[in-house]
């Protein structure tokens, strides 16, 4: 039933987007430059342009590497997409890899080109047990350091990072991945150093007293089944915004396997944002094996696309059903440049993004954007960052 549906949508959205007008974004937000009055390069059916009918801000991650060497990948980042996140190099391994001396040249470059695509910036990420400089933590979990020199570190890091871009970035991932798939506390240097997670407060007050304006994010990944992770994370963001603490949003990573089901994202997303907050998809891809499982037959699996196309298009219409979700951010666009073959061992497992080896959209391409042609309906996003009404 899909193929016929997806033809027929798909000529429907053609010839709405043949008489859409070329817009950009209109109001000034927090953590970006100020808005022009010259409307952006970019154009009418781009997933940028459709998003911001409805105020949404439809990002990709950044291989910092390709952008600027590769003329292909550098216009598709720029035409397509109205907000940015960089993949590593904002990382604490990149930006202090010898202690107390910074490099920002990578991430400044990024901020840079968003600035001149009028495009928002999310930075990615602050406190984090992964990709720590060797000096600090080999592992995220052991480190030769005192509490103490744990402590004024972290806080030093953030304030040095936030204040670095201070007006340059529209949301941070403040603390990323602070639970366990059973939804207990991980174990990590900073956990361990408060002894306890008083150290995801403190890290959104200093983020707040470093740049004020900057939405502040709790990012994490499988918050969108609903179960003892997603429940431990929902507790604990209740429990901060009763303390006060400046968080403004959370993040649902939404990296999605079509051998699993289907979560109950827009329920969840909707919780959380009854809680008064934010909430984005943040680092979305749809995984699938590009070839049958071993104990089967057929050489390739012909339904992994059709199941891929269905994916995506339930997570963006989700994100589009709740008002408070202000970002759609795919994790990538080429499959050449995924991270999940690398991290699966399994070269049969990925054909996650949008874009193929080659550059060229895929169909998941075409179901996003015909959803968001024919998003007319969904509620308008408001506030910082948000597009034209």
């Amino acid at each position: 039933m899909l193929r016929p549906v997806l033809s027929i949508g798909l000529v429907s959205a053609t010839v709405l987007l043949g008489g859409m007008a070329l817009t950009g974004s209109a109001s000034a937000e927090p953590g970006a430059a100020p808005a022009q009055s010259q409307a952006a390069k970019y154009p009418a059916d781009s997933l940028r342009a459709l998003g911001d009918r409805v105020g949404l801000r439809i990002g990709t991650a950044v291989n910092t590497d390709e952008l600027g060497s590769n003329a292909d990948y550098t216009r598709i980042t720029a035409e397509q997409f109205s907000s940015v996140t960089p993949e590593n190099v904002m990382k604490w391994q990149l930006v202090e890899p010898t202690r107390g001396t910074y490099d920002w040249a990578a991430a400044d470059r990024l901020v840079a080109f968003a600035k001149k695509n009028k495009q928002l910036v999310r930075g990615h990420t602050l406190v984090w047990h992964s990709q720590l400089p060797t000096w600090l933590s080999s592992d995220g979990y052991t480190t030769t350091l005192s509490n103490d020199e744990l402590k004024a570190l972290l806080k030093k890091h953030i304030q040095d990072q936030v204040k670095h871009f201070r007006g340059d970035i529209w949301q941070w991932d403040v603390v990323n991945e602070a639970f366990d798939d059973d939804g207990q506390p991980r174990q990590t240097i900073w956990y361990k150093a408060w002894g306890g997670l008083g150290y995801i407060a403190d890290a959104f007050r200093w983020a707040r007293e470093a740049d004020p304006k900057a939405l502040l994010f709790y990012n994490d990944y499988n918050l969108e089944f609903t179960g003892a992770k997603s429940n431990a994370v929902y507790d604990l963001v209740r429990s901060l915004k009763a303390q006060r603490v400046p968080i403004d949003g959370v993040g649902f990573q939404g990296h999605l396997d079509t051998q699993y089901g289907f979560p109950d994202l827009q329920n969840n997303l909707q919780r959380f944002a009854d809680l008064g907050l934010k909430v984005a998809e943040t680092e979305v891809d749809v995984r699938t094996f590009t070839q049958a499982p071993p104990n089967e037959n057929t050489p390739t699996n012909p339904l992994a696309g059709y199941a891929q196309e269905s994916y995506w298009s339930r997570a963006l219409k989700a994100c589009l059903a709740v008002r408070e979700c202000i970002s759609f951010t795919p994790w990538g666009f080429g499959d050449t440049y995924s991270w999940i073959p690398g991290w699966f061992d399994n070269p049969q497992e990925g054909a996650a993004l949008l874009y193929d080896g080659n550059l060229q959209p895929k169909s998941q391409y075409y179901v996003l954007q015909q959803d968001l042609a024919l998003a007319a309906g969904a509620p308008h996003r408001s506030g910082p960052g948000a597009g034209r009404n």
